[in-house]
């Protein structure tokens, strides 16, 4: 549940930290509509819940406002737990590194993010379902010379659709699917030192196994046959301070790699604007399904 909070406000953060501009075969469950399954994405979160471990490293490189380079460095986790077959909870945490030649360097982790979301509403017909949350960083839980000392708190709508419901003459367009997220940052801090403002952002993907499966089977082999070529558009727009108005974000095309049991893929992380930054960096994923893997035992709901 973490990942949209995660780019825009987190690399706000980061920006801050470091002083420059720019701040700002197919899954038995999971998230399921019908013949659709949507992947776990990386940056903003898909919208189905799950028993599940996600780790990801990221790396980007910037320039601070006197012109010198920095490299950041992270590795992440997050930890989905159901509660009930609707409702999950989740924790994760961030590492992060700052490498800079100015001596300006730091590392450590950042505010530790725990989560609830449920799962509201599914139609199998049309490929369709639609999650709410609630995302909280916690203030004061990461290292000074990395994490904020105020919180954030974070309501998400989440919402996924298919296009297998498209006419059989467009069928190679039905492997298509989008997903989205939308949700205001909202901190417990003044609006110079911590400004709220709105993530929001989509994902466009194209199913292989999908196509395979429900349009023709064109015989692929593996790995291909388990591919999603995917785009993720995670953006940020501050609500408040100086900052007000300006939007943030980045262009993620990528692949994600899918079987049972978990999942693999990695996509790259383009500026939208100066203001988000001047190099391209990278995100790399690996994903369990721990309801697939543990049915009996960790992957079962409490209740």
């Amino acid at each position: 549940m973490k990942r949209f909070c995660s780019f825009a406000k987190r690399h706000a953060a980061l920006c801050a930290a470091a002083g420059f501009a720019a701040c700002s075969s197919t899954a038995m469950a999971h998230a399921v509509a019908g013949d659709r399954t949507f992947p776990v994405t990386l940056t903003i979160d898909d919208p189905g819940v799950g028993d599940e471990f996600d780790f990801q490293f990221g790396h980007i490189k910037n320039t601070t406002d006197d012109g010198d380079p920095i490299n950041i460095n992270t590795a992440s986790y997050e930890w989905d737990k159901l509660i009930t077959s609707n409702l999950a909870f989740s924790v994760g945490g961030q590492y992060v590194n700052q490498n800079a030649p100015d001596g300006s360097s730091a590392r450590g982790f950042d505010n530790t993010a725990v989560g609830l979301k449920y799962l509201a509403y599914v139609n199998p017909k049309h490929e369709f379902m639609a999650s709410v949350g609630l995302v909280a960083e916690l203030g004061g839980t990461g290292a000074k010379s990395i994490a904020s000392g105020y919180s954030t708190f974070t309501p998400n709508l989440y919402f996924g659709k298919g296009f297998g419901d498209l006419p059989a003459s467009l069928g190679y367009l039905r492997p298509f699917a989008i997903t989205g997220q939308l949700g205001p940052h909202l901190t417990t801090a003044n609006s110079d030192t911590g400004p709220n403002s709105l993530g929001w952002g989509v994902s466009l993907q194209y199913s292989i196994p999908y196509l395979q499966s429900q349009v023709r089977d064109l015989h692929l082999p593996e790995p291909i046959s388990n591919l999603i070529p995917i785009v993720e558009f995670p953006m940020n727009t501050c609500t408040a301070g100086v900052c007000a108005g300006q939007t943030t974000g980045t262009i993620n095309p990528g692949l994600i790699w899918m079987n049972r049991y978990g999942q693999f893929a990695i996509e790259a992380q383009i500026p939208v604007n100066r203001a988000s930054g001047s190099h391209t960096g990278v995100l790399v994923q690996a994903h369990l399904y721990f309801d697939d893997i543990f049915p009996g035992s960790l992957g079962k709901p409490l209740f």
